[in-house]
This record gives structure tokens, sequence and C-alpha cells, in this order.
């Protein structure tokens, strides 16, 4: 997809102009840090823990920048993206298994996006939850539209649509006022306080990191035309990182923003009998009828168009990487409006049933198991970012340093920990609280231990796995041109002197 696209000119002087060059795949990114799935979290954390919890999103960000710094140093430094190389990498079985859970991903992270886009159709124009889902592929193929006049103009829609959550949220906060002092304190000073605390922070945490984000950021960058020297290479991951940790501030603030509305208004001892039992159970529906009583219709509608937003452009992002997934890992490309079709398609029939059969409620279930769906399947695609940008044969002088490497492993398993642990607990205690019989219960863990043991085994397949012998990606085959102090071009043989030259995404800036 990226290489059918005319690449986007660097301009090199002056070098806010080459910053705004750059500008773009951090946006769109992003994104993914404020779908519908994340806004419905954050209302939840904000409802119950007040601001308590923003050190978790203050935390689960920073990481996401380190993460996602990597994938764009992948791309980079490579000229492939994260599925082109698990491709090369693994065998065919590990191959297709990887594949296949990386398109469950995109499709569970689209159920959200679709009831949430449903959601907001109802609240704006009282369509019926069941008419909006069937509605949300539509509209969504009119922004993809915009992909046809170039990969820049599709970026500036993207960013508006950013800009319009963060408006509206950011509108409906300063009107519900919440306490400034306990916001900065929230964010800062870690606390765990209250019996549903630590499961929260867990579920706050989980749904902040995206598994279809890791091939996406990875593969966007490849849109830049940047030259294939060291200098070129690193001052282009340089930029990278600075456009992310833009782009991902702008997210942070408005994941702050949610938390806030929603803590101001539900610790409010003034608010209405209905809104403290809307409090109490929150969700992407009753959040609309709670700023409604709390702070007026206007509010519940910038909520609504805010939610729109966020639904139609976390749809377009997960278009395009499952168009990046299924090209990497399979050859196969597909056209934008077709592949959208295929993948709503299958992300509405679960929504629509759920809908029909359960309304509101039911779709807000969906959207939690949507989540664990999400939390089961990341590590599938951050073991294997790991692993390559660690890589010498692969990354050259630009691999991770020793730091980076050590902070995302430690990370990497923190995160992939407390998913196993978030999975194996809500799963528990779904089996000893359900009505179903005693020896269906059994039946159905029998069934999911053996699922539990090849998952761990896959994990520690993919961690441990040695490189697998192959030549060098196109960027690193060639040697680099490199300045050195008295301003004369020299080559730099990639084959030696590696550790001096380690790139660390960190202290890249100050670098």
């Amino acid at each position: 997809l990226g290489r059918d696209m005319a690449l986007v000119q660097i301009q090199e002087t002056p070098r806010w102009k080459k910053l705004l060059s750059f500008l773009g795949p951090g946006f769109l990114v992003s994104v993914a840090y404020l779908d519908p799935g994340n806004l419905e979290t954050d209302l939840q954390a904000g409802a119950i823990h007040k601001y308590e919890l923003l050190w978790i999103v203050l935390t689960g960000l920073t990481f996401a920048h380190l993460i996602q710094s990597c994938s764009a140093n992948l791309g980079v430094a490579t000229g492939k993206h994260l599925s082109e190389h698990c491709k090369t990498e693994y065998p065919n079985p590990v191959k297709y298994c990887l594949w296949i859970l990386a398109e469950l991903a995109v499709i569970a992270a689209d159920i959200p996006e679709v009831i949430g886009t449903a959601f907001a159709l109802n609240i704006l124009f009282n369509i019926p939850i069941w008419g909006g889902v069937l509605l949300a592929g539509l509209n969504t193929l009119l922004i993809l539209g915009v992909q046809r006049y170039g990969i820049r103009k599709l970026e500036v829609a993207i960013g508006i649509l950013v800009l319009v959550v963060g408006g509206c949220f950011c509108s409906v906060m300063v009107h519900a006022r919440p306490n400034a002092k306990e916001i900065v304190t929230g964010m800062f000073v870690p606390r765990l306080r209250g019996e549903r605390a630590t499961r929260d922070a867990i579920a706050l945490l989980g749904a902040l990191i995206m598994p279809h984000n890791l091939f996406l950021h990875s593969a966007l960058v490849i849109s830049r035309k940047i030259p294939h020297t060291f200098d070129g290479i690193r001052s282009a991951s340089k930029y990278f990182l600075i456009e992310s940790g833009l782009a991902l501030s702008i997210a942070f603030l408005i994941n702050v923003a949610v938390v806030s509305v929603s803590g101001s208004v539900c610790s409010n001892p003034n608010i209405s009998a209905e809104s403290k039992v809307h409090c109490k159970r929150i969700t992407l529906e009753s959040a609309a009828f709670l700023l409604k009583d709390a702070l007026g219709k206007w509010s519940s509608k910038l909520y609504a168009l805010s939610l729109l937003a966020s639904g139609q452009s976390s749809t377009v992002t997960g278009t395009y990487a499952g168009q990046y997934i299924m090209e990497g890992f399979l050859d196969l490309k597909m056209k934008l409006w077709l592949r959208n079709l295929l993948t709503r398609c299958i992300a509405i029939a679960p929504s629509l049933i759920a809908c029909i059969i359960g309304g509101s409620s039911g779709a807000s279930r969906l959207i939690i198991i949507a989540s664990m769906i999400l939390s089961f399947e990341l590590p599938f695609a951050l073991v294997p970012l790991l692993r390559f940008t660690s890589s010498e044969a692969k990354m050259g002088h630009h691999k991770n340093s020793i730091t980076v490497t050590l902070i995302s492993w430690f990370l990497g398993f923190c995160s992939t920990g407390i998913n196993i642990y978030f999975l194996s607990t809500t799963l528990i205690g779904w089996m000893t609280r359900n009505q179903m019989p005693k020896a269906a219960s059994i039946l159905i863990g029998v069934v999911i231990f053996p699922i539990m043991i090849f998952y761990v085994a896959m994990l520690i397949y993919l961690t441990l796995k040695a490189e697998t012998p192959a030549m060098r990606t196109p960027n690193l085959e060639m040697n680099s041109v490199r300045t050195d102090e008295t301003g004369s071009e020299r080559e730099s043989d990639f084959s030696s002197n590696h550790g001096a030259h380690e790139i660390d995404v960190v202290n890249i800036v100050s670098r």
C-alpha cells in the first residue's frame, strides 16, 4: 500500500519545516489511544476513582512512546515494516498463526469503533443502535476516499478528527471545573485505593497499547523519502521520535480530560440519584445521559461528536493497519474500500447480534470482550518487534541500545504478565459466578487450559528463537555516507565498530 504512493519529500531547511515534513504518522498512530474502547475505560476510571489513576495513564503512554519509537525505527532503518520482517523470520506455521492473530486484533479493535459510532449516531440523531451499527461502515468510506489525493491529505483529515475529539472533551472539562491540584497529584502520586483499584488500573493500562498499532507505525514511516545514509536514517529517527512524542502528548492530554470530566461529575455530591446510578456502571451510552443531567444537553452532544470522530478516525487507521498486515504476511494487496468493507462486515456481525439481543448493555459487554482479545494478542506483535529492533543483523548500527533493550523488554514482560493476569482472573471469576452447570464450567476449563499452555509456549518460542540467518535489509545492505567532524564525507561500514553507534531512542533528541 505505502509503496504504491508517492513518497513525501522532506524539507531539509529550516528545521521547523523539516519537522512539519515528518508530521503525520504519529497522529495516525495516536488515534488508537483515543478509540471508543479507551474512552470507555477512561470514563470508568474517573467515575470510580476520580483522578487517582491518572498516573497509570501517564505511565502507559510513556511506555507506548518508547514502543512506538521502536516500531518507527524498524521501518526507517530497514525500509520494511513489522509484518514483512515476520514473514521472512518465522517458518510458515508460525507466520500464519501471527497473521491470523494480527487480523483478529484489527477486527477486535474495530468492534468498539462500530459500537461507539452507533452510540454517537443514536445520541445525535436518535438512530437505533442496530441501525447505527449498519451505518457505521458507510461514512468511513468517505474519509478513506481522501487517500486518493495523497497520504498527506489523509494525515491532515485524521489530525483534524483528533483535534475534534480533544476540543470537545476540553470544552466539557472547562465547564465541569475539575480540581487542577488533584489532577496533578493524580498524575504524579501513585495510589491504588479501594477494592477495584488494582483491577481497574490493569484494565486501564491494558487498553492503551493496540497490537495493530505496532504494525501500522513501522509501515507509515516508509512514506517519507529518507536518504539511505547513516546520518539520514539517524536524523529521520530523531524527527519521528519528536513527532510521535508530540502526537502522544496530545493523546495523553485528551485521556486526562476524559478521566477528569468523569471524575469531576461523579464526585459532585449534588448530582441526581439517577446520575449516581450511571456513575457506578458507566458506559459509552450512559455517559451521555450523565453529562446531560449534570452539565446540560450541549455537553452530551459534544460528547457524541467526539465519540463519532474517535470511531471514524480509529476505523481508518485500523483499515490501513489491516492492509499492511495482509500485504506484509501474504504479499496480498486489496483495495482500501474493499479491505474496509471486509473488516467492517466481520466486525458488524457480532456487534449487530449483541445490539439486537442484548441492546445497548449487550453492546457494552462486547466492548469488554474485544478489549480482552486485544490484551491477549498484544505480546504476539510486541515480542517480534523487540527482537527485531534489538537485532544487529536487521538494524545494523541503528539497533536499540542496551539501555533501551533492557527497559523495553522489562516493560514488555510486565505488560504481558499484566495481560495474562487480567485474562486469567477475569476467566476464573466468570467461571465461578456464571449460572451454568458445574460440569459445563469444568468442560470449559478443560478446553481453556491447553490453550493457555499453548499461549505461553508460543511466547517463549518467539522470545528465545534463534535468529534466522538472512541478508541485510535494503537500507542496511549499502555502506552509509557519514559526515565526520571536519565536514567531509566518509563511508561507514555497518559490519564493524557497531557498539559505538547504537541508537538510544531515549537520548536521541539530545544527540
